[in-house]
């Protein structure tokens, strides 16, 4: 019952041709930078999650190589597609071919023995990193890559304490839910995950489980060659099955692999500098929440202070439930707006943070921090099961001029319906620049696949145009509105949040969807 991904029949001549098409608009500006075919070389690993042509869960991790002059010479990937079936597949990449542009995107195709293959849209932030979106219409997916170590791909190398943050599916008596972990795992470096802590927010269970100890498992590299060629392992823990490969000796990436659901997600290694009280978590903080409730799926966006005492201040919080939109800013309206480091578990770098407001309810959060500015982040409100990232928000005033430059993104979210479409998984990825620092006009070219469109699914080579307004000094929620050319036309209304002046995290404001994403300054070679 596995829906197998076809064999590719697009041919990416010039790379802009893809299947499918964007109709008519404005041509989108010719590409510039320094990035080329050599900019994609070496190993990387990627994960991607989404879902199939059926609506249902699908997610892949893996790693490939690339040779610096467009042509793939080997891969690997676990998949898990819920749709087709609960065991996972592994599939060999033996060949494929990509092209980058000078902006930074790209194309690559995968092909395997078997005449199976996949092809994805990319968008490199760095010759180390960059973002992905599924483009073949088996489904439609989105995720991310990074430059792996090969000489890491050892067991020794994967010791130490590493924070998770996995997303995905839970399988229930009778039902489908949506599924977040997050916690800290410990590995000796010896095949023994030791133990660690977690938190999780099941769909299929009355409420979140709060922090529960892990019980110890353990983990190995496949001996069959996968594990030295592509840094492939098995683990378990917590009475879940897992594959993962790693990118270096500080994170991997892990699909789970077992019969309670489908998960996917990142595992960082934990720096020393994380906070063991609350006078160590202090300063201006921005997180960013994907998940559903009650009323279908929700993205959340929002800033705070910490004042170092166990006090939040200065909430900004802007929110889309199922295309309904709420902005929240402090003032009589905020009460027990707090926040508390876990000290009954020392050194797991959990803590937690809620704040009421008049009109909206309580809102309550549990996080583990990566490191003393990075941490990944979990929402326990009533009805939602949501998680994500947050990163400590460097100091304003956030100018026009400081955020000048070339810019990758990544988003994905749920186009809520029309007379031409039916609520459906949407993922976009491209390039911009906002390239004056007295103008606030951005220029680009966006990717994106809509599978619930009843005409064209897949969308190459659009022109993207559109607005950031920086509100105040910037430091709370800004207006980046883009419209996406081509037939039909899409305007999108963000609210943006600064973390730097090179990365902003967004959530739409309008009722016809509910998309968020991430836009990081590009690095040029």
């Amino acid at each position: 019952m596995r829906r197998l991904l076809l064999l590719l029949t697009c041919v990416f001549a010039g790379y802009v041709a893809g299947c499918g098409g964007g109709g008519s608009g404005p041509t989108p500006p010719p590409p510039s930078g320094g990035f080329s075919n050599a900019s994609l070389k070496g190993q990387y690993a990627f994960s991607m999650s989404g879902v199939d042509t059926t609506g249902a869960f699908i997610a892949r991790t893996g790693s490939f190589v690339a040779d610096g002059n467009g042509n793939i010479t080997g891969g690997l990937e676990d998949v898990v597609s819920l749709g087709a079936s609960s065991s996972p597949a592994l599939v060999a990449f033996t060949t494929g071919t990509y092209q980058i542009q000078s902006n930074g995107r790209g194309l690559v195709v995968f092909q395997a023995s078997n005449g199976t293959g996949l092809q994805l849209n990319m968008a490199l932030s760095s010759t180390s990193r960059g973002y992905l979106v599924q483009t073949d219409l088996n489904a439609t997916s989105s995720g991310s890559f990074n430059l792996a170590t090969p000489a890491d791909f050892t067991a020794t190398n994967f010791t130490g304490k590493y924070v998770f943050d996995f997303s995905g599916v839970s399988f229930g008596v009778s039902s489908v839910a949506p599924l977040s972990i997050i916690g800290q795992v410990a590995a000796d470096g010896n095949g023994n995950i030791t133990g660690g802590l977690e938190d999780s927010n099941d769909g299929n269970v009355a409420a979140p489980s709060g922090p529960v100890a892990i019980s110890p498992g353990t983990y190995a590299l496949d001996s069959s060659g996968n594990g030295t060629a592509f840094g492939r392992g098995t683990m378990t823990f917590g009475g879940r099955a897992f594959a993962f490969y790693i990118v270096d000796n500080t994170r991997i990436k892990v699909i789970e692999e077992d019969l309670q659901g489908g998960s996917i997600g990142d595992a960082a290694q934990q720096a020393s500098t994380i906070p063991a009280a609350n006078s160590a978590f202090t300063g201006g903080w921005t997180y960013l929440v994907g998940g559903s409730t009650t009323q279908g799926p929700d993205t959340r966006v929002a800033r705070f202070t910490a004042d170092g005492n166990g006090n939040l201040g200065a909430i900004s919080y802007d929110e889309n439930n199922a295309g309904g939109y709420n902005h929240i800013s402090q003032g009589t309206n905020i009460s027990a707006a707090t926040y508390a480091i876990d000290t009954a578990n020392a050194g797991t770098g959990r803590g937690t943070f809620t704040f009421t407001d008049s009109g909206s309810g309580t809102f309550k959060y549990v996080f583990y921090a990566i490191s003393s500015s990075q941490a990944v982040v979990q929402d326990l409100s009533s009805g939602i099961v949501s998680d994500g990232s947050m990163l400590a928000q460097s100091a304003g005033p956030f100018t026009l001029s400081a955020s000048a430059g070339n810019y990758a993104f990544n988003w994905s979210g749920v186009q809520l319906g029309s007379n031409s479409a039916v609520p459906f998984e949407e993922d976009f990825v491209g390039q911009y620049a906002l390239s004056s620092a007295t103008s606030s006009n951005i220029s680009g070219v966006v990717d994106y696949v809509e599978l619930g469109l009843s005409g064209n699914n897949l969308f190459t080579n659009i022109g993207l145009s559109g607005t950031l307004t920086i509100t105040g000094d910037g430091t709370n929620n800004n207006t980046f509105k883009v419209l996406i050319s081509g037939s039909p036309s899409t305007t999108i209304t963000f609210q943006a949040y600064f973390a730097s002046p090179t990365t902003m995290f967004l959530v739409c404001s309008d009722n016809t969807r509910t998309t968020a994403g991430i836009t990081v300054q590009q690095t040029t070679p």
